[in-house]
């Protein structure tokens, strides 16, 4: 089964920066890499390859990504919302027998996770997602049984409609990194003091 990874990295991040004058996706982490450099680099060391979605114009944001490994899908409709987004990234990834659907501000997800809810889509009707603690974060994978419905998302509302149909397959991770986003500045980790020469 050829499971399509799609890094979704087309939002505004109004809540990081009402005045969208900082991208929260190019903020640096810790060890100096930005919020999508980590999301992308772990969803293509699972899936190789993986389709990141964003708007026209953010080029130095396509740059981040193309390094880390993604093919990258500039989006008119992304604009729309997430729904519009994960549409185009689906019918731009046609020819897949599943996608894994995973969100640049969520720096923390490990490779083998990722991993493990694709491989829990075993048939085409499946639809699985990792949990924590009893609560279901992402990434989130689809079946190609759900292709149409994918394609016909709009809006901000992404697949959570389709979650709660048919049978959902949790993959339980150790930590909440699958709960865990980037929202606001202070999300950040803290970054090192530099030290004193």
């Amino acid at each position: 089964m050829t499971m399509r990874g799609i890094l979704l990295a087309a939002g505004y991040g109004r809540r990081f920066d009402p005045d969208g004058q900082r991208s929260k996706l190019l903020a640096p982490m810790a060890d100096g890499r930005c919020v999508a450099a980590h999301a992308a680099q772990a969803l293509c060391a699972a899936l190789p390859g993986s389709l990141a979605v964003i708007r026209p114009g953010q080029h130095a944001l396509a740059t981040v990504l193309r390094d880390a490994g993604c093919e990258v899908l500039e989006s008119t409709g992304a604009e729309g919302g997430m729904g519009h987004a994960l549409a185009d990234a689906v019918r731009a990834s046609a020819g897949a027998d599943g996608w894994l659907v995973a969100l640049a501000d969520m720096p923390w997800l490990a490779p083998d996770l990722i991993r493990a809810v694709a491989a829990a889509v075993r048939t085409p009707d499946d639809i699985a997602a990792a949990a924590f603690a009893g609560r279901r974060g992402h990434p989130v994978a689809f079946g190609a049984a759900h292709r149409a419905a994918l394609c016909a998302l709009n809006g901000d509302q992404g697949a959570r409609e389709l979650l709660g149909s048919g049978s959902l397959h949790r993959i339980d991770s150790p930590d909440d990194s699958v709960l865990r986003d980037i929202d606001r500045p202070e999300d950040l980790p803290p970054t090192p003091a530099p030290e004193n020469e």
